[in-house]
């Protein structure tokens, strides 16, 4: 039962520390869909959508308004559509975002996520189709978000995926070219993705995953700053503890959201989503809570240990609060999404460098990065390969949301609104890497992969 003590706590959480659900997101298999009718099987993805999700918002703000908790955003992930449109008989997989975006619109989500291929061996022609589509697609729909999974522990680094997506990144950068690249801020690559992720852009609905489910994905940097006052200058195991215990609080109220709307929309819980997702508010940022364990600016030396410690404590936090954790769970660190991130990069204090150093030990990988428009595709698939190799030999998910913005250099903004934020353009190595993405073929997985 909870105490008096604890339901104050909470409420002081919500009100002054930014806590809330960052997401409900339900997610769809859409393989019941197949149809070599491109027209049929585009009709019976929106009609599924609709009928799955029809009370999927509505429901979450219930939840909202009777439990007095914040869920900023209702979401929906679905089958990776280059799966589902395997069958059909067209080469133009445009027509699937477009009936993906206008079910988005229908049932009122924010974001719906899927537009995505898994490509880390090999490419099937629907792989190359739907690639190949992505810029279009993105310029073209409101709410679709990509992602293509490049690599993996077990298969290596598919390297002509590589190459494919910089070509891909720079072609939805100049299609969007209106809105400074935007398109790339909903278009991610990864290695070893999850496939009960319910963050976007790169949410997808895995084949190993129910009819339906409903996953949630908690937030709370405010909430861990706050606590860390409480610990100045003392050790890193009291740190440590403040953290875990902070993230429990967090995962508690997370699950709770979680069981209540999988019981109201009669749809099965899948996982509660740990990730500490920071947001451009005074206040809500993963870098001044590694600041307040006594670095002067994110970036500077000790970042990546800081950032080691938050990841693990809110991972060991979690796991204690809730019996089905999955998804990404631990810290973000998209740059344009934290305003501790954006000072520290306008400063100087954080570069691309460090920031793949960071990515060693924390959630995801490089996100919601701002470089020059003129970065070459070759460049942006070096960057690509260079995160997908952390991932590969950590056996971790690691990923890229790069956003090379027309007609920008180094000190401009890139501004995006809302809860993406404004990022600084940033700068990239000069040296070319176009020999080395030209090899193509597959890099070997590590050695440690052979683990039957």
């Amino acid at each position: 039962m909870l105490t008096g003590s604890e339901i104050q706590q909470t409420l002081r959480m919500i009100d002054q520390q930014h806590l809330d659900i960052r997401t409900i997101t339900m997610g769809i298999s859409l393989l019941s869909c197949a149809d070599p009718n491109p027209e049929v099987c585009c009709r019976k993805i929106y009609d599924k959508i609709c009928r799955k999700a029809e009370r999927l918002v509505p429901t979450g703000e219930q939840i909202e308004a009777e439990f007095g908790i914040p869920i900023v955003n209702k979401r929906i992930s679905v089958t990776p559509i280059a799966l589902v449109a395997a069958g059909c008989e067209t080469e133009d997989y445009v027509p699937f975002a477009a009936a993906l975006d206008q079910a988005a619109k229908t049932c009122g989500v924010n974001f719906i996520g899927g537009y995505s291929a898994l490509v880390q061996k090999g490419l099937t022609e629907a792989d190359k189709k739907l690639m190949r589509a992505i810029p279009e697609a993105l310029a073209t729909t409101d709410f679709v978000c990509s992602s293509v999974n490049v690599g993996s522990t077990r298969a290596g680094i598919n390297m002509d995926a590589v190459r494919t997506m910089g070509e891909v990144v720079k072609k939805t950068a100049l299609r969007t070219a209106d809105t400074d690249g935007f398109g790339c801020a909903k278009l991610v690559i990864f290695c070893n993705a999850v496939e009960d992720n319910p963050f976007m852009a790169g949410a997808f609905h895995g084949v190993g995953e129910a009819e339906s489910v409903i996953n949630v994905g908690v937030s709370g940097p405010g909430v861990v700053y706050h606590a860390l006052q409480s610990v100045k200058g003392q050790p890193f195991d009291v740190v440590a503890e403040t953290v875990k215990k902070t993230a429990f609080r967090i995962t508690r109220m997370g699950q709770l959201v979680a069981r209540e709307a999988s019981t109201r929309l009669d749809t099965p819980f899948g996982i509660v989503d740990l990730s500490l997702a920071p947001t451009p508010a005074i206040g809500d940022s993963v870098a001044r809570i590694l600041e307040e364990m006594g670095l002067e600016v994110c970036g500077t030396h000790g970042t990546t240990a800081a950032l080691a410690l938050l990841n693990d404590a809110v991972k060991k936090g979690g796991v204690m609060a809730s019996s089905h954790v999955g998804g990404l769970s631990g810290a973000f660190i998209p740059v344009s999404e934290d305003e501790g991130m954006i000072a520290a990069a306008r400063a100087g204090a954080l570069t691309l460098d460090k920031l793949e150093a960071m990515t060693c030990v924390c959630s995801v990988g490089l996100d919601m990065i701002a470089v020059p428009g003129d970065t070459t595709a070759a460049t942006i698939s070096a960057i690509i390969a260079d995160e997908a190799a952390i991932g590969m030999v950590n056996n971790k998910t690691t990923a890229v949301r790069i956003i090379p913005a027309p007609g920008k250099s180094v000190g401009d903004t890139v501004e995006m609104g809302g809860l993406l934020g404004s990022a600084p353009v940033m700068p990239v190595h000069t040296g070319s890497a176009e020999d080395f993405i030209a090899r193509g073929g597959r890099i070997p997985a590590p050695l440690h992969s052979l683990r039957n």
